[in-house]
This record gives structure tokens, sequence and C-alpha cells, in this order.
């Protein structure tokens, strides 16, 4: 019995970390369906429209993705909360309440600075053809930025409660009201203005406004939900905790956003190289943030599982926790990167019409984008994963620094000095990635199995 126990143990920690890690992924897919819809139908524009919606679509993706690290600070704090004791319902309604004061916070500056986006592409050399289609864009998509932020606040209190289901009903139905807004405002179809690129940014923020509504209708309506009261006094805000969230929001906050500047940076360098390696770029890293949604939805399991596990008092189960979520992160990634060798034109198809001829160029060099993309594809895993089971344990800014190291010491010089000091142009610029990236797994692995083994030894 003895031997069989840890055994079971281990099955049935998989079994749990699949049941909720199924509807955070499928909920994190439809999060970057979104996007990828609007690229979709923005390449049946044409190459300029598509190598401006990379453009812009990359700039608010930095933004969101800062601000999505800060307010991720509830998932921890709730699974902790939740797992010492899981009616402490005014514990979790100060988390929530300065979940949404960080939000609204964070919001101001970053809608300033999206406004303004046309003067920072200018100075950094990009085409002014591609700018002026580019602004259009993201002067709509940056109001959806508060409405998604609400979003995910309310999606991390679902989490903690592993009831992320609700969670993937109205993601899903976000998928199909943003492809329906998209064709509706792209194209002008019903009679809509036909609004081009500005259409998908207004479909997107309309689509989250949507989402942000639908879950507090849960919140209010649900009653597993309504018992928490989330919402009462609701302007009781304490200067002291938004600081503790923020203390751990903020290293959260900066890894997320080395990893996007990262592929941020290769944006702007493609830029330099043309409106071909732009455009297939950003076939080739709308692909790869598919599959990155896998990793990421693990890594969040990762964080909730060893979050309730600690919150518990069982460092073993924490640890167990922890490992099973990498396994199956980093498994998956294994069968993605096989499926980027050997279908890349399959997957190329679904953003821009193969057949054509004056695409011809633009789908060589995504091909050999992808190759790289599948190389980078076990490492991107490894660290999406590590990163979500440190943040169970509320180590956040030793990984920061980790990702600092790793994306901008290594990566971003690596891949300038391959596509313009040797001449790889984009080749090189994803040489940087796949160094970057596997610098950055390796440490994260190693520091997440230093930490289980002194769980292990007080366990």
């Amino acid at each position: 019995m003895n031997q069989t126990a840890p055994s079971i143990r281990y099955f049935q920690e998989l079994k749990a970390s699949i049941q909720l890690g199924s509807p955070l992924i499928l909920t994190n897919l439809a999060q970057v369906a979104l996007l990828t819809t609007n690229l979709i139908f923005i390449g049946r524009l044409g190459k300029t429209e598509l190598a401006a919606g990379s453009l812009s679509a990359s700039l608010y993706h930095a933004f969101m993705i800062f601000s999505l690290g800060l307010v991720s600070a509830t998932i921890p704090m709730l699974a902790t909360t939740i797992g010492k004791k899981r009616s402490n319902v005014r514990e979790v309604q100060q988390i929530i309440r300065h979940g949404f004061l960080t939000a609204a916070l964070i919001c101001i500056p970053f809608w300033l600075a999206l406004w303004h986006a046309d003067t920072l592409w200018t100075a950094l050399g990009q085409n002014p053809d591609t700018i002026e289609k580019a602004i259009q864009y993201v002067r709509m998509v940056q109001w959806s930025l508060f409405p998604y932020l609400g979003y995910i606040v309310i999606r991390s209190f679902f989490a903690a409660l592993e009831k992320p289901i609700w969670t993937l009903i109205i993601a899903i139905g976000g998928i199909f009201a943003n492809a329906f807004f998209a064709w509706l405002f792209i194209f002008g179809n019903w009679g809509m203005p036909t609004l081009g690129i500005a259409g998908a940014g207004l479909a997107t923020t309309l689509t989250n406004i949507l989402m942000f509504v639908g879950m507090l209708v849960l919140v209010f309506k649900h009653p597993l939900f309504h018992r928490y009261q989330i919402f009462m006094h609701f302007w009781q805000w304490n200067l002291t905790r938004l600081l503790n969230m923020w203390k751990l929001g903020i290293p959260i906050a900066i890894t997320f956003t080395l990893e996007t500047l990262v592929f941020y940076a290769a944006v702007l360098m493609m830029g330099r190289i043309g409106d071909t390696s732009l455009a297939a770029h950003a076939i080739a890293m709308q692909i790869s943030s598919v599959t990155y949604m896998i990793p990421l939805g693990f890594g969040q399991v990762a964080t909730i599982r060893v979050g309730l596990a600690m919150g518990r008092a069982h460092p073993k189960d924490a640890v167990q926790a922890g490992w099973v979520a990498y396994t199956l992160g980093v498994g998956f990634m294994a069968i993605a990167a096989a499926v980027m060798w050997w279908q890349p034109e399959w997957l190329i198809h679904f953003f821009i019409d193969v057949s054509a001829p004056e695409n011809r160029a633009v789908i060589i060099t995504a091909v050999q984008f992808l190759f790289f993309a599948a190389l980078f594809q076990l490492a991107d895993g490894a660290q999406a994963v590590a990163a979500g089971m440190l943040r169970g344990l509320y180590d956040t800014r030793t990984p920061m620094l980790l990702a600092l190291i790793g994306y901008w010491v290594l990566g971003v010089p690596i891949g300038a000095f391959l596509a313009f000091g040797v001449g790889l142009e984009g080749t090189g610029i994803w040489i940087g990635f796949v160094t970057g990236l596997s610098v950055v797994a390796l440490l994260l692995t190693l520091r997440w199995w230093r930490h289980g083994q002194r769980l292990l030894e007080r366990g």
C-alpha cells in the first residue's frame, strides 16, 4: 500500500490539474483568438495592413501584458487565502477590491501612451504608411484594456475557487462576438461603416466590454460567487494592502513585459528589414502565441495548486503539483514543435492566401521563421510553467532578474547582431529568441528544483 500511495497521489494531482487546466487553457486560447481573428481579417485587406496590424497589436499587447502581470498578483494571493480558509470572505473581498483599483490606476498612463504611439513608431524608424494605418487600430483597441483587466480580476477569483468553467463559457462567447463585430466594422457589412483596420480595434473593445459584463452578472447571480459579496465596502481601500499587492505584482508584470518586449523589439527590427519579413513574422508569432496559451494555462494551474497546497501547509503536495503542471505544459509543446516542423504551410494558410503569387515571398519567409519557432517551443513552455510554479510560492523577484538576463543580456543582442551584423536578417532575430528563452527556461527550472528540495525536507 505504501508503494502505491505516491502513484495514486500523482494521478489524483494529474486529474485535478487537467480538470482545472482545461478551462483555463481554453480561456487563454479564447483571449488570443480575439487578436488572431483580427489579424486574419486584417490580412485580407493586404500586406501593408497586416504589417500595421502586427505593429499596433504588438505594442498594445506589451502594455496589456504588463497590466495583466500586475493584476495577476491576485491569483496566488487568492489561492493561498482560500487554501487556508475557504470561508475567509473578508480577505477575498480585500484582494479583489485592490485588484480592481490596480487595474484602474495602471490604465490611465497606458491610455495616454497608446494614443501617442505614432510618435514612438516614427522615432523608431517605422514605415510612415504602416504607421498611418497602425495608429487607427491602436486608438480603438486601447479602450479594451480596463474591461479586459476587470475580466482578469474576476477570472482569478473563479480560478482560485477551482471553478473556471464559467470563465470559459464567457470567453467562447467572446470569440464569436469579436468575429461578428470585426466582420461588421472592418468590411462594413449590414450597413455598418467600413472602418478597415480600425474596425478590428473597435471589435475587440466591444467584445471585452461584453465579457466583463458577463463576469459581473455571474458574480451577482451565481450562488457560490454571490456569497462572497466581492463588491461589499468596495470603496474602502487601504494603501498598505495596495502596496503589498504591487510588491508581489510588479515583478510579475516586469517579467511578463521583459519577455513581451523581446518580441516587440523583434517586430521593430523586422520592420526595418521590410514588410515581407514583418508580415511573415506576424504569422509565425501569432501561431506561437496560440501554442503558448497551453503552457501558460498550466503555469496558472501551478500557481493555484501550489498556492492552495501551501495555504493548507502541505509542502509535499505543492512540489508534486508543480512538477505535474510542468510535465503537462512541456509535453504539449513537444507536440506543437512537431506540427510546426511537419506542416508549416498548413498553419500559414490560415493567415494569408497561400495560392496568391504576390504572397509567395511572405510564405517562404514564414516557413523559415516557423522552423526556429518550433525549436523554442520546449523552452517557451518550460519557462512559462516554471514561472507559474514559483509564483505559487510568492517567488517573483528573482525570476524577474533571470528574465532580464536571458532576454535582454543575451536574446536581443544576439538576435540584433546576427540580423544586422552578420546579415542573417529575420533568421538571426529568431536565433536570438531561441537562445534567450532556453537560458531563462533552464534557470527557472533549476530554481524551482532547489525550492522543491527544501520543501520536501520540510514536508
